[in-house]
């Protein structure tokens, strides 16, 4: 059995080295290839992880590692197109090209819904298929249904258990491969320890420096560009709750120079020494290099990461805003919002499995029909939930038109497109009337003796 992983991101890589590392992922006697892809616009002018110096350790733990950028050179990885006619020629050429021969193939892949992970599945047609989580986003359900011919392959979904008692909604059949935090631990410390970067050594000399990590949240168009910078600037004033003597801000590479100048004055206003770190390095490893009080964000997948590994507090702003203005309901940032939202609370009342519990019903309102299992725990839910939190986590029109308890008294149009046992009403026509066209069409043709 050859292993291929088609990984795209630091997060994803060390999640699976570290699964490798702990035995979740069992050694495997044909080998391991890394297929490594770089996704981002310009990737000439960001180092991926096929090439980026402090992952080495890492990429040797694989027996080939093979750039997808370079293969497929000018044409990008996202934009790889597969014919299914073609699909078999390809395998074959792969196969020979990376010394497979007709050996099994096991995929793990990150971002199984697109491309390039997407072409691999219809590539190598008969392979099983394990999801690498790449954070938060691991958590919520898929996003559109897949044939079951090629969602009954995916077997395992391995992630990173940064957020204690909740298991990710994706593919619920599906086995729950968690990597230990101390496993993830050592691989963040290998990579640290490889990581040779003077903007970091000269940020060691700063005194109790807190850590603020800009989304660029403005670009998503969740909010615009002046509540960024509003948002951004109570960052920083709830880092100085714990009392720092300076804010380190690691921008996303997006931010415009006129928002980091905003915030440089709005730290100085404030009398806290302000610091910009541009390094491609993550945050994790940052927090394992440098004596940080404590990390805020927006709803950054880092901070559970951080407090999972470190044990470092942790903060977020404008989660609330966020739950409100994501659109449409189904948004698939939902699910990190609302769990670093859940986290970050003061006298949060979502420990444990009352996380799990809220994680379930937020997934089934986001996708009624392919969660359906999940419906009698959004019914416990919302059930129990007082108002307030009812309202913080759930749009009422969602809950009217799903029949859920919170919501209103449906209208027709509300009932017509109620669930009911995972399917609308409206479906349930439109199929019966779909099945009353092929019966006519069959006895039309018979009577033309067809």
């Amino acid at each position: 059995m050859t292993q291929i992983f088609v990984l795209n991101s630091a997060y994803g890589l060390m999640t699976a080295v570290a699964a490798m590392d702990a035995g979740a992922i069992p050694a495997s006697p044909s080998g391991r290839i890394l297929v490594a892809v770089n996704a981002a616009i310009v990737p000439e002018a960001a180092p991926g992880i096929g090439d980026a110096a402090h992952l080495a350790t890492l990429r040797a733990r694989f027996d080939r590692v093979v750039d997808l950028n370079e293969l497929l050179a000018p044409e990008r990885p996202p934009h790889w197109r597969v014919t299914a006619n073609a699909a078999p020629a390809l395998e074959r050429l792969l196969r020979e090209a990376w010394g497979i021969g007709d050996a099994d193939v096991e995929l793990f892949l990150q971002s199984p819904q697109v491309a390039p992970s997407r072409v691999f599945i219809d590539v190598f047609a008969g392979a099983d298929v394990s999801i690498v989580g790449d954070g938060l986003m691991t958590y919520s359900p898929i996003r559109n249904r897949w044939p079951h011919t090629v969602a009954s392959r995916v077997t395992a979904v391995v992630y990173a258990d940064t957020v204690p008692g909740v298991e990710p909604l994706l593919f619920p059949v599906a086995a729950r491969v968690p990597v230990p935090p101390a496993a993830l631990r050592a691989v963040v410390d290998e990579v640290a320890a490889a990581t040779d970067d003077p903007e970091i050594d000269a940020l060691v000399q700063l005194d109790r420096p807190a850590l603020v990590l800009g989304q660029y949240l403005s670009a998503l168009k969740l909010i615009s560009a002046d509540e960024e910078l509003r948002m951004q600037c109570d960052m920083i004033d709830r880092a100085l709750e714990w009392r720092p003597g300076s804010i380190v801000f690691k921008p996303h590479p997006s931010s415009a120079p006129a928002l980091i100048d905003d915030l440089a004055a709005h730290a100085a206003a404030r009398g806290v020494g302000f610091t910009v770190f541009r390094g491609g390095t993550p945050a994790e490893v940052l927090a394992v290099r440098l004596p940080f009080v404590g990390a805020v964000a927006g709803f950054s997948t880092a901070l559970p990461t951080l407090q999972a590994l470190t044990g470092l507090p942790i903060g977020a702003v404008g989660t609330d805003l966020l739950l409100q203005r994501l659109t449409p309901f189904e948004n698939g940032n939902r699910i990190p919002v609302t769990i670093i939202d859940a986290l970050t609370r003061p006298d949060s009342p979502y420990p444990g499995e009352r996380m799990q519990l809220l994680v379930d019903a937020v997934g089934y309102a986001m996708q009624p029909v392919i969660a359906a299992h999940l419906r009698p725990r959004a019914e416990e839910f919302l059930a129990s939930a007082p108002a307030a939190e009812r309202s913080r986590y759930f749009a009422r029109t969602r809950l009217t038109s799903l029949a859920l308890p919170g919501g209103g008294t449906p209208g027709l149009f509300s009932r017509a497109l109620g669930q009911r046992d995972g399917a609308s009403r409206i479906t349930e026509v439109q199929l019966a009337l779909r099945g009353a066209r092929r019966r006519g069409k069959r006895a039309w043709k018979a009577l033309r003796g067809g």
